[in-house]
């Protein structure tokens, strides 16, 4: 039997450690093996990154459009559509300030006063440098540059330059009004951009099965260059994630659930328990969908005609979780760099990470792809990505929980915004006398 991705991510970790460590040993001693086998871990490692470079693309535009025909399809898009979707965006809103209130208070990338690159063994190339320049030098004026970036001239020249804000409004418009030309090109269109979204999502794939080779490449030549130097930034960033996602989940969803939605916050941990730990569990918010909607139904009280409507569209768009970890992880990668982020820097941040929170959440390993885009879009390279699948695994199932959770109250606020009394299915009148 073939072991689950994430088992193979694991051993490779392992083993790139133990591998590492014995480059490391043998390079303090003088030996020339050392650097040489550190080279081929390097060129693997590249090409695996490059790999992941390819598909943002055609893979966010692809899903973008993708997604936005499907939320517009069936007149999803009326009252009830609004409430969940205006629920969704300031849920994750909050969920990405969080993180980058604690991720700026921590300075996870920051280690004794400097930057954590050479413990990283993160790129310094004059490249980089001279764009860590660029960025630096940008001020809060140039706030009113995001918003240009975001109806870039050309958008071809976009893409190309990594401007992935100006890609990803411009899919959304694009899907937006596709939807409403004449319905024999309608079709053919929404056709047409299924197909690529099948296509990318076939090659996401194939690149995927990779990823233990290429983690294991890039881990053990960071362990075999600065030893288990790497591990203190990388803890200090998993504490991060974590608190920002426990502040989420029982500060931020509690709050909502007692002041907007009017309900004991109690009632809904309660009857999501099972939801919650399957979530945790498999890492898998599509996953657990029909436990999340048996539970808000059965534990809960929210009628099925919320919860078919609200959680599928949760499940495809709300990334509480995802949005939040995007963002920690951006921020302390740029921090590794020694890049000080302006406040112009830091909005880009929180609009890319929610945007793509939505336009990537259903495709195999949407966090790495959507960080990928951030960094791009601020002018970072994505090199330091494959170290954070050394604790993603974790961060993994604690984020799916808190995705899956704030889909669940999602379908509460708009049960109550409806006019639903939320009664349990064992506390209503009939069950209870018979």
């Amino acid at each position: 039997m073939r072991l689950a991705l994430h088992w193979q991510i694991l051993i490779a970790i392992a083993a790139a450690a133990v591998v590492g460590a014995g480059l490391n040993i043998s390079q303090q001693n003088g030996s020339a093996m050392s650097g040489q086998v550190q080279t081929i871990f390097a060129f693997v490692g590249t090409l695996f990154l490059n790999g992941l470079k390819m598909i943002i693309v055609p893979l966010i535009v692809a899903s973008i459009i993708n997604g936005v025909a499907s939320m517009g399809s069936g007149g999803s898009l009326g009252r009830m559509g609004g409430k969940t979707l205006g629920f969704y965006f300031a849920s994750s809103l909050m969920a990405i300030l969080t993180g980058l209130l604690l991720v700026n208070l921590l300075t996870p990338g920051i280690i004794d006063g400097e930057p954590a690159k050479d413990q990283l063994n993160l790129v310094t190339s004059a490249e980089v440098e001279q764009q860590l320049a660029k960025i630096e030098g940008r001020g809060t004026g140039d706030i009113a540059a995001v918003f240009h970036r975001m109806l870039p001239p050309n958008i071809v020249q976009a893409a190309a330059d990594g401007q992935m804000l100006g890609l990803i409004c411009f899919s959304l418009m694009f899907g937006y009004f596709m939807l409403r030309i004449a319905k024999q090109y309608r079709d053919t269109m929404v056709n047409f951009w299924q197909g690529v979204f099948d296509t990318m999502m076939g090659i996401t794939m194939f690149i995927m099965k990779f990823t233990p080779i290429g983690v294991f490449a890039l881990v053990a030549n960071t362990i075999a260059a600065t030893g288990f130097a790497a591990f203190k930034p990388l803890l200090i960033f998993f504490i991060t994630v974590t608190l920002a996602l426990g502040i989420h989940m029982f500060i931020t969803m509690p709050l909502i659930l007692k002041y907007v939605a009017k309900i004991n916050p109690i009632i809904q941990f309660r009857g999501m328990a099972p939801a919650m730990l399957t979530a945790f569990s498999t890492a898998s918010s599509s996953g657990t969908l029909p436990i999340t909607m048996e539970c808000m139904e059965q534990n809960v009280g929210v009628s099925k005609r919320t919860t078919s409507f609200v959680l599928p569209l949760g499940a495809t768009v709300n990334m509480d979780g995802t949005a939040l970890y995007e963002c920690v992880a951006a921020i302390f990668i740029a921090q590794a760099y020694g890049l000080e982020l302006t406040f112009a820097t830091q909005f880009s941040i929180v609009v890319i990470a929610l945007l793509t929170s939505i336009g990537v959440a259903g495709i195999p390993a949407a966090s790495l792809v959507a960080i990928s885009v951030i960094l791009t879009s601020i002018g970072l390279p994505p090199d330091g990505i494959a170290l954070l699948l050394v604790t993603d695994r974790v961060l993994d199932m604690a984020r799916t929980a808190v995705n899956v959770f704030s889909d669940s109250c999602c379908a509460t606020f708009v049960a109550r915004s409806e006019g639903e009394t939320l009664t349990p299915i064992a506390d209503k009148p009939e069950t209870v006398n018979a």
